[in-house]
C-alpha cells in the first residue's frame, strides 16, 4: 500500500507555498487584501523515481528546497513590487517591476554562496584559529560543529529582530498550523486552523538542525587533514549530510508515538519558537488558499465551482 502523500510548505514575503504530489502553488496576499496565485506542475525530477530513492530523496528533496522556493519568494517579490510601482504611479509599467529569471537564478548562486562560507567555510577557520593546531581530531570537529551551530542560532536570533523577517515567520506560523488542520482531518477553515500548533515535526528548521549535528559525525570521519581538504570535504559532504538528515527527519515524523523519536525530535520543534510566529487569520487565509491548490491538483478534494455573474442590463 503506497504511503500517504505528506504536503508541506514554505513562507514567503506575505504568502505561502504549498508543495503537493503534482504540483505547486504559491498565494500571496496584495496590500488591497486580493489574492495573487501561481500554480504550477512539478517537474519530472522532483516527482519522479530518484526522489523516492532512500538518500537520494534527500539530495532532490534539498535542491527542491532551494530552486522551488527561491522561485516562489521571487514572485512574491514581484507581487509586491508591482503594488509598490502601482501605488507610487498608477501609469507605469508592469514589465519595468518585475525580476528576470537570470537575475533569480544569478542571486540564488550568491545565496548559496554566502551560505557555505557562512555555515561551512567559517567554522572550520574560526577552530583552527582557536585551537591553533592543538588538540585531536575529536576536540577539533566537536569545536567546529560547536562553532557551527551557534552560527545558525546567532542567525536565526538576529534575523527574528527585522520587520519583514518576523511577518515571514508568522506566514511560517500558518503553514504549519494549517498543515496540521489538514492531517487531523479539520475542515479547513480560519478557526479550525488556529486551534492548532505553529510547530511541524516536518520542518525545513529541523532538519537544518539535524544537518548541524550530523555533519558533526561525518566531518569526524574525516578527520583533521590539511585546510584545502578540510574545506573540499565540508562542501563536497554536504549531499551525503543532507541525504542521512532526511531519512531520520522523516522517519522521525512517521513514528512520533516513539518516546525515544518524540525526545529526539523535541530540539528541532523547540527551535521552531525563534522561526515561527501565531499568524492572524488573514495569514491563515493565503495558507488555506496554497494547500487547497495543491489538494484540487492532486485529485484530493473537488474544484470549487465558480462564481457565474448573471448582468442584468441587456446585451447589445
Amino acid at each position: 500500500m503506497a504511503e500517504k502523500f505528506r504536503y508541506g510548505g514554505q513562507a514567503v514575503m506575505d504568502g505561502v507555498m504549498m508543495r503537493g504530489a503534482k504540483t505547486i502553488a504559491t498565494v500571496v496576499r496584495h496590500p488591497n487584501g486580493t489574492l495573487a496565485k501561481k500554480v504550477h506542475p512539478l517537474h519530472s525530477i522532483y516527482t519522479g523515481r530518484w526522489r523516492r530513492i532512500p538518500f537520494t530523496r534527500g539530495v532532490i528533496a534539498m535542491l527542491e528546497a532551494m530552486i522551488l522556493g527561491m522561485e516562489a519568494i521571487f514572485f512574491s517579490t514581484n507581487v509586491a513590487l508591482e503594488d509598490a510601482e502601482s501605488t507610487d504611479s498608477p501609469d507605469a509599467q508592469k514589465e519595468g517591476s518585475s525580476i528576470s529569471k537570470p537575475l533569480l537564478w544569478v542571486m540564488m548562486l550568491i545565496s548559496l554562496g554566502l551560505a557555505v562560507a557562512l555555515f561551512s567555510i567559517l567554522p572550520l577557520f574560526l577552530s583552527n584559529l582557536i585551537l591553533r593546531g592543538q588538540g585531536g581530531s575529536l576536540l577539533f570537529n566537536l569545536m567546529e560543529g560547536v562553532i557551527r551551530l551557534l552560527i545558525f542560532l546567532t542567525y536565526l536570533w538576529g534575523v527574528s529582530f527585522m520587520p519583514d523577517i518576523r511577518r515571514v515567520f508568522s506566514y511560517h506560523g500558518a503553514e504549519h498550523k494549517t498543515i496540521h488542520a489538514y492531517e487531523a482531518g479539520d475542515e479547513l477553515t480560519p478557526a479550525n486552523v488556529q486551534k492548532h500548533t505553529t510547530a511541524h515535526v516536518r520542518c525545513g528548521t529541523a532538519f537544518l538542525l539535524a544537518v548541524m549535528l550530523i555533519a558533526i559525525l561525518i566531518f569526524g570521519l574525516v578527520g583533521k587533514q590539511v585546510l584545502w581538504l578540510l574545506i573540499s570535504s565540508r562542501i563536497l559532504l554536504m549531499p551525503v549530510i543532507a541525504g542521512i538528515a532526511f531519512e531520520i527527519t522523516q522517519y522521525g515524523a512517521r513514528h512520533m508515538d516513539n518516546i525515544l523519536l518524540r525526545w529526539m525530535a523535541a530540539p528541532g520543534l523547540w527551535l521552531q519558537k525563534l522561526t515561527t510566529r501565531q499568524p492572524d487569520d488573514q495569514m491563515v487565509e493565503v495558507a488555506i488558499a496554497a494547500l487547497k491548490e495543491v489538494l484540487i491538483a492532486d485529485g484530493v478534494v473537488p474544484a470549487e465551482p465558480a462564481v457565474v455573474v448573471i448582468s442584468a442590463e441587456p446585451q447589445l
